[in-house]
């Protein structure tokens, strides 16, 4: 069996991964020059790296990441830890993302990967599929595979009209740095703010630091991006506990803060044709106030891996993979709905660890 791989991100390269450890013969085709990572810190969570396990790269994994918590802290510094939950909830991997790409990408191997080609459009036949590449090129497979992100090219033709919208008023900035001089940081640390803000830091392993913020229902947007993560980051803290933040912004370059009004995929009424599927953000781009899309996303790869190597027809297993998937992520839009509609820190700490729980408990 033979499948193109659109996209060369963390849930493409995963997904080529896992099909190449089933036997199946997988190449990617991603639309950049080179394999790399838009954003910078990223959260794995126990399920994310028993996936890269089963594949024979979770030491590999461990190695490039540093153990955290998610633990929220009020404006005011004072620490939330909501009843009934084990510590194991609120655990994950911290993991700079372009360093997993790296990583995933060797283990796929250059052989298996073409860059600056960008998918155009594909027939289906009983027999197979061909995809359609910008530079006029063709290739026949057995299965097509998107994990082409949230502006999937594969979703917007298997699913016309499906495109990603804007998560309205919904914005994040964030950044990896050294901290500046005089800054000692041992741990990290996550406040729920005022006017719906979120936001704090994280050490990675490597030395640097990871920052983020933030905001729901942002009305307007003033100055450059890092002033605008300042401005934030001052809702984080009303009392001057942690002054951590604002100096890490402040000693971020302006063009390596990155901001970006967060975009979703509706609900989509299916995944998969006989021949073509979807996975990752091209399924189901979340809000990253749960911090759960890769984490989720690798696991759709290794699913679609195991019932393509297990099934006698392509489009049996696609089909057996968009019944298990749909109603997944149906439940997953639901606990993320219930997160952001909380109104008090108290009550989104509870909510998130109650879904971490529900993902990790499965």
């Amino acid at each position: 069996m033979r499948a193109v791989v659109a996209g060369g991100g963390i849930v493409g390269l995963t997904s080529a991964i896992a099909l190449h450890r089933r036997g199946i013969e997988a190449v990617i085709h991603e639309q950049a020059p080179a394999i790399r990572a838009a954003g910078a810190g990223l959260g794995l969570w126990a399920n994310a790296v028993a996936v890269f396990d089963e594949l024979g790269l979770g030491e590999q994994v461990r190695a490039i990441g540093r153990p955290a918590e998610m633990y929220f802290r009020d404006h005011t510094g004072e620490l939330i830890r909501p009843s009934g939950f084990s510590e194991d909830d609120h655990r994950y991997l911290l993991v700079h993302r372009a360093k997993l790409n790296e990583l995933l990408a060797d283990a796929v191997g250059k052989d298996n990967i073409r860059l600056n080609s960008r998918l155009v459009g594909y027939e289906e036949t009983g027999a197979g599929v061909t995809a359609h590449f910008d530079d006029r090129t063709s290739v026949e497979a057995d299965v097509l595979v998107g994990a082409d992100g949230a502006y999937s090219a594969v979703r917007s033709l298997l699913l016309p009209g499906s495109d990603a919208v804007e998560h309205e008023g919904h914005h994040a900035w964030r950044s990896v740095v050294r901290p500046p001089a005089g800054v000692t940081i041992d741990e990290g640390v996550i406040v729920l703010g005022e006017n719906r803000t979120r936001g704090g830091f994280v050490p990675t392993v490597d030395g640097t630091v990871y920052w983020l913020v933030n905001q729901f229902d942002v009305d307007s947007l003033r100055g450059t991006a890092k002033e605008q993560a300042a401005q934030r980051a001052g809702f984080l803290d009303t009392t001057g506990w942690n002054p951590v933040l604002p100096a890490l912004i402040a000693s971020t370059p302006d063009d390596q803060v990155l901001h970006n009004q967060i975009m979703l995929v509706p609900p989509l009424s299916r995944w998969a044709s006989p021949r073509v599927v979807l996975a990752g953000d091209a399924a189901h781009a979340l809000s990253p106030h749960i911090t759960a899309g890769a984490s989720l996303g690798v696991e759709d790869a290794l699913l679609l891996a195991r019932l393509l190597a297990s099934s006698d027809e392509v489009s049996a297993a696609l089909a057996a993979y968009e019944r298990d998937r749909i109603p997944h992520y149906r439940k997953v839009a639901e606990l993320s709905q219930k997160v952001e509609d909380s109104v008090t820190p108290e009550e989104f700490a509870s909510r998130y660890v109650a879904f971490s729980h529900w993902m990790l408990s499965r």
